[in-house]
């Protein structure tokens, strides 16, 4: 559904979930192994379509920037089943769904204009906002159109932004419980070839999700200099006192570092196939960053700084 109330109740599941600490988004940690099943028989095929529509919000928004927040659902339906697949990662990205929503009031009240913010509302356990249909509904195929009404809301949201701006930014919001505390920019590059020389990264920033920025962009950044330059995101946070990285002060993770370097939304919402929208996904950090309502109206307020000064650089976008 199409929202323009920003506001939505966020269930009291993400708070008992507070004791689980950091979730990350599947991968390398301990903490996003596969957790077991708690409701793993399938249920009967329902005898009428399910509610999906219930269980996206797509909010509206004005300024060239998408916000997605797949990993931090507060809703586990009774009819659906749990994610049973090789691989599997259920775990939420926890209270990432509150910050995407707490980054949306910080550019309301910076600037007056929010970014378009598609949520859903799913736990992971039961739908996995970030895979392609099969792996993301573990096959229950009563639960596809629900993969169709989430990636649905955010090519309706980049349709309605790219009404307003030439060429629009799409943010994957997460969250990791890797042990060294930064944020990961993911632009769909390894970690060992982000470990390159610049000479030797930059013509694989050609395939990456920012790959047509690199060619459009107003500031004439490319290359490595677009992904780890002085002008780049994560030295936008970097600067701003949130280590990240990719940024000049961190230009790549070190062998054997844990890092996520975007997954299947960057894929399908960024440039790497051409077209007039970027993606970066960005996994946040837990302590001091999402542990607190707090914490995440701060961060939510470098988020604001951070983002306007890289819309401002590369696309030439400010605040009217």
């Amino acid at each position: 559904m199409i929202r323009r109330d920003p506001r939505s109740v966020v269930g009291t599941a993400l708070g008992i979930l507070t004791i689980l600490g950091a979730v990350g988004c599947g991968g390398a940690s301990a903490e996003e192994a596969p957790t077991a099943p708690t409701n793993p028989t399938r249920p009967t095929t329902p005898t009428a379509p399910l509610p999906v529509a219930d269980w996206v919000d797509a909010i509206d928004g004005e300024i060239p920037l998408v916000i997605i927040a797949p990993h931090g659902g507060d809703l586990a339906p009774a009819e659906l089943p749990d994610r049973v697949c090789s691989g599997c990662v259920t775990g939420n990205d926890l209270n990432t769904q509150a910050l995407a929503r707490t980054i949306s009031d910080a550019f309301s009240g910076r600037i007056g204009k929010r970014p378009y913010l598609v949520i859903n509302r799913l736990q992971r356990r039961k739908f996995d906002g970030n895979r392609e249909v099969q792996e993301a509904t573990a096959g229950y195929a009563p639960l596809a159109p629900m993969w169709t009404q989430f990636q649905g809301a955010i090519d309706s949201a980049k349709v309605r932004a790219r009404r307003l701006h030439p060429r629009i930014l799409v943010i994957d919001l997460h969250g990791h419980g890797h042990t060294i505390q930064r944020l990961e920019l993911g632009y769909q590059l390894a970690a060992s070839e982000l470990r390159l020389t610049d000479a030797s990264l930059s013509p694989l920033v050609a395939t990456s999700s920012v790959a047509q920025l690199g060619r459009v962009a107003v500031s004439r950044d490319s290359g490595a200099v677009l992904i780890r330059g002085p002008r780049s995101l994560g030295s936008r946070f970097a600067a701003l006192g949130i280590p990240a990285v990719p940024s000049d002060a961190a230009p790549a993770p070190l062998a054997g570092q844990d890092y996520f370097n975007g997954g299947f939304n960057t894929v399908r919402h960024g440039s790497s196939n051409a077209g007039p929208t970027d993606a970066i996904q960005v996994e946040s950090h837990y302590t001091g960053l999402r542990d607190t309502a707090s914490n995440r109206a701060g961060f939510a307020e470098v988020f604001v700084t951070a983002i306007l000064a890289f819309l401002r650089d590369h696309y030439g976008w400010v605040p009217a």
